[in-house]
């Protein structure tokens, strides 16, 4: 369970002391003493996310409809107009990544911002 200082509200941690434990808050300096001798604690086991994958969908599954177009010229077919959506494909202090799909033949390609 998560302890707030009564002073300033923000979290308190824990601390050891020969009394038993304090509750301290970092920001205000408040220290509460709790009078225990054993701290039970509850720990969540999280588990980092990986690389997110890429999952490429097939030209007749997708319903490629709700996309937004725009008028570019498509590398492999020379037709102008293309769907195009955004993706954070480096890392997150790096600009997102703006992707491509032809109208006419499906091709995808991309654009580094």
């Amino acid at each position: 369970m998560m302890e707030f200082c009564p002073k300033c509200g923000a979290r308190m941690i824990i601390k050891r002391a020969d009394e038993g434990v304090k509750l301290a808050c970092l920001k205000c300096g408040y220290e509460e003493l709790r009078r225990v001798k054993t701290l039970q604690a509850k720990y969540e086991n999280q588990t980092k996310m990986g690389k997110e994958t890429l999952v490429v969908i097939p030209k007749e599954d997708a319903d490629l409809s709700t996309l937004p177009t725009t008028d570019v010229e498509c590398p492999k077919c020379g037709y102008g107009k293309a769907y195009w959506w955004i993706m954070q494909t480096r890392s997150a202090d790096e600009a997102p990544t703006q992707f491509f799909r032809c109208k006419n033949c499906g091709y995808v390609w991309r654009e580094y911002a």
